[in-house]
């Protein structure tokens, strides 16, 4: 695959010439955040470090890169000199992939020359909000599925080859048992999954023989498609006598069952279960497909549906009802020539798009008893926390909204972990289903109220006394100036 340097907007590039003719790279602090947690829900799962760190490992720009650059007639040869020689030097700090995130907090920090800074916001911005997206709905989808397994299907309606691929991987970050698409599979070493599809039934001269052939193929994973035809007339009487002939035959049968990608999923589940088990088949999965995404897995469970195993396909995968995850990249800090960073705020009209200046870390609070998530905080950083100590909490926008937690009854860990450190990565990713384990664990430490989609209880992202103290000075001070 092509280095992805050239992966940035216009602008970025425009104002690393500005930078350089001015002469100014001062180090800076960026804070990669988003302000509303997709699909109306009560949280997100952070995923897309690797592909960050793949990309800050190789950017670098090409001949080829700078003779298109040239080519555009915007940009001096002395710039363009500066380009072919440009390597990240910077330190980069994130929250671990798989992680529980929320609004507000800085998922990423970026501290480096503001010429390198600039330039990687927006591949950052592209991998870290699809991808993170994508394992978020996953999570949700995982929730309504409620222990039952569920395979990500999604490639042929996908946003393109990447978004097939990395939302893939998203997809079994957040939860999935496995992926339909073998270069998801092949590249990051997760399951792949799959049946057959209609055509096969429709290739063979009758359904009976394309289950028959499919089951000699593929005994130890034998998932028969019932609907083709008519799935309770046709479809599973004819997988019945196949698993019947299998059994006859001593063939074990380790995985098996049928599934279904039409019809009224609620019904036909529970007389194709009353089907299988008159048949002798207990333990025969019941699949489905069809359109699914959280909502209507909760309603069919809520109907009392038999399926033991979902496919969920386009609604996953393009997170079809919330299709963007809007996190943004901003400056947060200048380093003087004392090397002391000064805080940056950005001022909105709307309260929710003024930033949190300086060069800051997140702190997750836990009840201890417990072991979920009380709340999260934002700090400078540096700033220590003695958990032998009561613990003050005020929401910073509503400040009347607080609470003290008593000494000794919460645990704090620190989210941001360093990645790079003077351009050099210190940080190995785990495997994917190492992620997926711990995303699992992270999950548990919310409380169901957060977890449920409608008017989920929200987790407060609270300001250090600290850092809400200089916020409140600069808000003063640039009042006081307006006057």
């Amino acid at each position: 695959m092509k280095h992805l340097t050239l992966l940035t907007d216009l602008y970025e590039l425009t104002m690393m010439q500005g930078y350089f003719k001015s002469g100014s790279n001062e180090t800076v602090v960026f804070d990669a955040f988003y302000r509303t947690n997709p699909c109306n829900g009560g949280y997100a799962v952070c995923a897309g470090l690797e592909q960050i760190m793949e990309y800050i490992r190789d950017l670098h720009f090409s001949a080829e890169d700078i003779d298109y650059l040239r080519a555009l007639g915007i940009f001096d040869e002395d710039f363009l000199e500066y380009l072919s020689a440009f390597r990240f030097s910077g330190d980069i700090y994130a929250i671990p992939e798989g992680t529980i995130i929320f609004p507000r907090e800085p998922l990423l920090k970026v501290i480096a020359p503001i010429m390198e800074a600039q330039l990687i916001e927006t591949a950052i911005l592209n991998i870290l909000n699809h991808q993170s997206l994508i394992a978020t709905k996953a999570a949700r989808v995982c929730y309504a599925a409620d222990g039952d397994s569920v395979m990500e299907f999604g490639l042929r309606r996908a946003q393109g080859p990447d978004a097939g691929v990395y939302g893939a991987r998203a997809a079994v970050i957040g939860g999935c048992c496995g992926t339909s698409n073998v270069l998801c599979g092949q590249m990051f070493d997760v399951p792949v999954k799959g049946t057959h599809a209609h055509s096969w039934i429709m290739s063979f001269p009758d359904e009976y023989t394309a289950f028959k052939k499919y089951a000699e193929l593929y005994p130890s994973a034998c998932i028969l498609l019932v609907d083709t035809y008519d799935t309770l007339t046709s479809g599973v009487p004819n997988a019945v006598r196949v698993f019947t002939e299998l059994r006859e035959a001593g063939v074990p049968l380790t995985f098996y069952g049928i599934r279904m990608d039409s019809g009224d999923l609620a019904y036909l589940s529970k007389i194709v279960r009353r089907m299988l088990d008159e048949a002798g088949f207990p333990d025969a999965v019941i699949s489905a497909s069809n359109d699914l995404d959280e909502y209507l897995i909760e309603t069919l469970k809520a109907q009392g549906a038999r399926i033991t195993s979902w496919g969920v396909g386009t609604n996953l995968i393009t997170s079809k009802d919330c299709p963007a995850f809007g996190g943004v990249y901003k400056l947060a800090a200048i380093q003087d020539e004392q090397g002391n960073f000064l805080p940056k705020i950005k001022l909105s009209e709307n309260t929710e798009k003024v930033t949190n200046p300086g060069n800051k870390t997140v702190y997750r609070i836990y009840e201890k008893d417990s072991g979920k998530i009380k709340a999260d905080l934002i700090c400078l950083a540096g700033e220590t926390f003695d958990t032998a100590r009561d613990l003050r909490l005020f929401d910073s926008l509503e400040t009347w909204k607080r609470t003290t937690l008593k000494a000794g009854s919460y645990t704090m860990r620190e989210l941001l972990i360093p990645i790079f450190k003077q351009g050099t990565c210190i940080y190995e990713s785990p495997s994917v289903m190492e992620i997926q384990r711990y995303c699992n664990k992270e999950k548990e430490t919310l409380w169901n109220e957060t977890k449920r989609f409608a008017n989920p209880h929200e987790v407060y992202v609270d300001l250090s006394d600290e850092l809400f103290d200089m916020k409140r000075k600069i808000l003063n001070k640039f009042s006081t100036e307006k006057q």
